[in-house]
């Protein structure tokens, strides 16, 4: 156990024992700020990936807990940005370390909150948001309309596609966060929540609902998955028939409820994915 995630646990049981922010001492603060800054460095993530598989990412408790800190130990206040004046627990991100790392990030509305990491050579565009304790890697594009909820794993190289949400996952503590390994490309308007996990090199369809609750039918191990889209997958959204579909309510069309296909990654899916990372290089 580092001497932070002490830190962290001990002021933990403190506030569970009622510390709030009227009554946090300027030391206790001081934790929670050093906390926020790791973040933001990249020294400490929400999730680490113990083995070779997309299902082997483990949550970090105690950093969930530290981000749950700063919420709780902070008091909304007035705060200003570009002129703008809000009403938030946490400020934004200051940016000056993202220029030595070649990460842009375009004006007028690229919302960066406190305890954000953004690697090297990443892309935000605006509008976007990425929120506290999200973990963005190398060489990742966060497109316009994007949100990276709290505590996200994205990986390196990724494409986030125009309009797409990558849920957050804060409460509870033990529950893993979204994760999105190196290499993938998320097509406009995909939504990836509670926890799902994508695994490496994979290429989404546009649309695409991934969710624990989605079953994911895929065709190369012969398998149904709930929770996770194994690695080098090309997977698109299809609806299939809900055992609703009989039921009075639906009439004679029946009902139908959205499942995700995977399929081996195609050759000539990759080279598109290739000659659009040119582009926007």
């Amino acid at each position: 156990m580092s001497a932070l995630e002490d830190e962290i646990e001990t002021l933990w049981a403190a506030y569970e024992d009622g510390l709030d922010a009227a009554s946090a001492s300027a030391e206790q603060v001081a934790t929670v700020e050093a906390f926020l800054d790791a973040l933001e460095a990249g020294e400490v993530r929400a999730a680490e990936k113990t083995g070779s598989d997309v299902t082997s990412w483990r949550v970090n408790e105690w950093v969930k807990r530290g981000v749950l800190l700063a919420f709780g130990l902070h008091e909304t206040r007035r705060r200003e940005y570009g002129g703008v004046a809000y009403y938030d627990v946490l400020p934004l991100r200051d940016t000056e370390d993202l220029g030595a790392r070649g990460t842009r990030n375009t004006p007028d509305g690229t919302v960066l909150r406190r305890g954000a990491y953004l690697g090297a050579d990443c892309i935000a565009m605006s509008p976007s948001f990425v929120n506290v304790g999200a973990y963005v890697d190398d060489g990742t594009l966060v497109d316009s309309c994007d949100t990276v909820g709290s505590c996200a794993q994205i990986g390196a190289d990724v494409k986030l596609g125009a309009n797409t949400l990558i849920g957050g996952v804060l409460e509870p503590v033990e529950d893993a966060p979204v994760v999105i390994e190196d290499g993938v490309a998320l097509g406009a308007g995909c939504r990836v929540t509670s926890g799902f996990r994508v695994g490496e090199n994979c290429v989404v369809g546009e649309n695409t609902l991934l969710t624990p609750n989605v079953p994911v039918y895929d065709l190369v191990d012969e398998e149904v998955y709930f929770g996770h889209l194994p690695a080098e997958r090309r997977a698109f959204g299809r609806y299939v028939e809900s055992s609703l579909g009989e039921h009075d309510l639906f009439g004679e069309r029946g009902a139908f409820k959205p499942a995700v296909v995977a399929t081996d990654l195609e050759a000539e899916t990759v080279e598109a994915t290739e000659r659009e990372e040119v582009l926007r290089q």
